[in-house]
């Protein structure tokens, strides 16, 4: 069931209960927890914080909190699968889910009692009518069973002779036969459209309206918020848009929402009685560079490791290195200051940067170089775009350096997100320029060496064990970041027009001990895709008919 007055139906009912979160492993979902997390505290709400990982996890998560605790809110899981029979709860139970995973589960919408959608309906679900998708049999059973002994006592009843008797009884018994004939076509009539209109339903993937927004909004609409908060709910918003989750009407649309709250926290400040210390937090809106940790990086490098930048260029190729020095000639910015730290770089060269880039990049056919986005002051020192942020978290979150299981990452990714943890950020930084590098330099190696193949009516890449960095491509994120960029440079080099429309299915190693493989797909490389992915239900179906030992445990049903 749809929550409609979120503050009524959702918090306070959960403001003097004891609460299970339930945390899927992405960073909108770590947003919205941080949100909701700051607003508990304000109301001194008691709280279990159980980050999952999967499907499985979620299942041994609640087994393990189920005596406890009554009241359940999952944040970016379970909304796409019925629920109530993935877990088998009591009665009891109720569970308020705020999941950013479309299609919801039709159970899920019309179940009135335990779950509760915490789900913005303004965005175009298409959910089917209760009576094209229900239908109570019983009760038709029942009734047409009623008919036919009527019917049949109403023959016994007749006080004729006994040929009239059979021949009225026989009359009836063909009325009540065509009867049970007629509902039976009608059944197997609605049941065919049923399954139909299920799978157009549920065929595709895709996400809806970010849950970190959504958690703002609760806070919003109750006076809290803050511009911590509101922060949370822009990285939300981006982590949407760098993991190409969402279009980018969908993300230019959400970013105007935000900006409206943008603006009316900054005209909270504009008096000098209510000025803010050098600790306090400014949020400001602009078009920047599309280029990955640009300000806590070189400029060369930046370029070197952005998807959008490298694939224009075709940086794995000598004539896109030629072209990146003739763009850097172009702009007239020396060498020495290109490869430099941006922070070194000269006061007079950083001033007119990003005009200087937009503008080489036009001629360059990189229209697109800027784009909307929010960047945040920490005081006078520490500046952040979002993207910086939604990299650093990411990075943190899938950390494979040290041997840590996904609790401490997924606690050492959530404090990256406060502002009294800038060295942690800093930390995630660093980790997420070493995944960039092995991302552009992966690419680079599947197409040089011809690794990425045309199967039909898909391509195909499958990285082998000991290719390197393969141990940071066995998490989703990090796999979904290299098969976006990996598709989007072989349709940057292909001639062939056929190929440059078709979807992208890579493996990579999971496990190489249990000689595990996790398995992606991605829809065709447009820059007018709907982002929907039919992909879930296709390893479903492939998996069943080919009889292949697959485990769907992840709440994208594509990976």
């Amino acid at each position: 069931m749809f929550v409609t007055d979120i503050r009524k139906e959702f918090y306070d009912i959960v403001v003097n209960q004891r609460v299970v979160l339930l945390v899927s492993l992405d960073i909108d979902a770590l947003c919205a927890c941080k949100i909701l997390q700051a607003l508990f505290h304000c109301d001194q709400v008691q709280y279990t914080l159980v980050p999952v990982t999967g499907w499985e996890n979620l299942g041994t998560a609640f087994l393990e909190h189920k005596e406890q605790y009554q009241y359940f809110v999952l944040i970016n899981c379970g909304a796409n699968v019925d629920l109530l029979e993935t877990l088998q709860p009591e009665e009891d139970s109720i569970f308020f889910i705020c999941d950013t995973h479309r299609p919801v589960d039709v159970v899920n919408i019309y179940n009135d009692t335990q779950i509760k959608l915490l789900i913005k309906q303004d965005d175009d679900l298409g959910v089917p009518s209760y009576e094209d998708i229900f239908r109570d049999d019983e009760d038709e059973d029942e009734e047409g069973n009623r008919d036919d002994s009527g019917n049949e006592s109403d023959g016994g009843a007749e006080p004729s002779g006994k040929r009239r008797r059979f021949d009225e009884a026989g009359f009836l018994f063909l009325a009540a036969l065509e009867r049970r004939i007629e509902r039976q076509r009608a059944r197997r009539e609605w049941e065919a459209r049923r399954r139909e209109i299920l799978f157009d339903y549920e065929q595709y993937e895709y996400h809806g309206t970010s849950a970190a927004m959504f958690m703002f909004e609760l806070a919003w609409v109750m006076t809290k918020d803050t511009k911590d908060m509101l922060w949370w709910s822009i990285i939300g918003l981006t982590d949407q848009w760098v993991h190409d989750k969402i279009t980018h009407m969908k993300y230019v649309t959400d970013i105007v929402a935000l900006q409206r709250h943008v603006s009316r926290h900054n005209h909270r400040n504009e008096d000098e009685e209510n000025s803010l210390s050098i600790d306090c937090i400014r949020i400001s809106f602009e078009y920047d560079l599309r280029l990955a940790l640009y300000q806590h990086w070189s400029l060369y490098e930046s370029i070197c490791n952005s998807c959008y930048t490298s694939c224009n260029f075709k940086l794995w190729s000598i004539n896109g290195q030629k072209k990146l020095q003739e763009f850097l000639a172009d702009m007239g910015l020396p060498l020495k200051q290109v490869r430099q730290k941006f922070n070194s770089m000269d006061i007079s060269v950083k001033e007119n940067l990003r005009e200087v880039i937009e503008e080489s990049s036009n001629k360059f056919g990189m229209k697109d170089i800027r784009v909307q986005t929010f960047s945040v002051h920490f005081g006078f020192k520490n500046r952040f775009l979002a993207s910086d942020v939604v990299h650093a978290a990411a990075a943190l979150l899938e950390n494979v350096e040290k041997e840590e299981c996904a609790t401490d990452n997924f606690i050492k990714a959530l404090d990256c997100l406060s502002r009294s943890n800038i060295e942690r950020l800093h930390v995630g930084i660093d980790l997420a320029k070493k995944k960039l590098k092995a991302i552009q330099q992966t690419v680079a190696s599947c197409i040089c060496t011809n690794l990425l193949l045309s199967q039909g009516p898909f391509l195909y890449c499958h990285l082998l064990e000991g290719t390197p960095d393969v141990k940071l491509f066995s998490k989703p994120l990090a796999l979904s970041l290299l098969c976006k960029y990996l598709l989007k440079a072989f349709v940057c080099s292909t001639r062939n027009k056929r190929c440059k429309v078709l979807p992208l299915i890579m493996a990579a190693p999971r496990d190489v001990d249990k000689g595990t493989v996790i398995v992606l797909g991605i829809p065709p490389e447009s820059e007018t895709s709907d982002k929907k992915n039919f992909f879930g239900r296709a390893f479903e179906k492939a998996a069943e008919s080919t009889s292949s030992r697959a485990l769907h445990d992840h709440f994208d049903t594509s990976s």
